[in-house]
């Protein structure tokens, strides 16, 4: 259960309006998901992270899939049940297959358990490996 309420459109202020208007021009679709709805209580918060979630996931050096599995892991390994879910759909949306997700789940399974390891038996770092 969200902490606070998921606001219609005709519940939210004009600056939040706005944002989720930027938000279905970007993305080309009238979808409005959730966690948006929770964040146009704060106008400027709401404004300040898709501004920022739409530079860091538009296009750079990385291509979009790549940064949607990034996404996913991230989420998997802070315990993001609703980003999990999300990125999913958007990486699933931009091609990736269920061979892919499931070599991915692999990935953050291996990545959680050695870095588990190597956290509880305190190894320290190679010189090799320092810049």
């Amino acid at each position: 259960m969200a902490t606070v309420p998921l606001l219609s459109d005709a519940e939210m202020s004009a600056e939040a309006r706005a944002v989720l208007d930027d938000i279905r021009a970007t993305r080309g679709t009238d979808f409005i998901n959730n966690f948006w709805r929770a964040l146009a209580h704060d106008p400027a918060l709401l404004d300040a992270t898709w501004q920022r979630l739409k530079s860091v996931m538009g296009p750079g050096t990385l291509d979009p899939l790549t940064k949607e599995l990034i996404y996913i892991a991230v989420s998997v390994a802070n315990g993001c049940e609703y980003c999990a879910h999300s990125h999913t759909a958007a990486a699933r949306a931009r091609g990736m297959t269920s061979a892919q997700h499931g070599e991915l789940l692999s990935v953050i399974g291996m990545a959680s358990q050695t870095n588990a390891l190597a956290t509880a038996l305190q190894v320290p770092v190679d010189d090799a490996f320092k810049l």
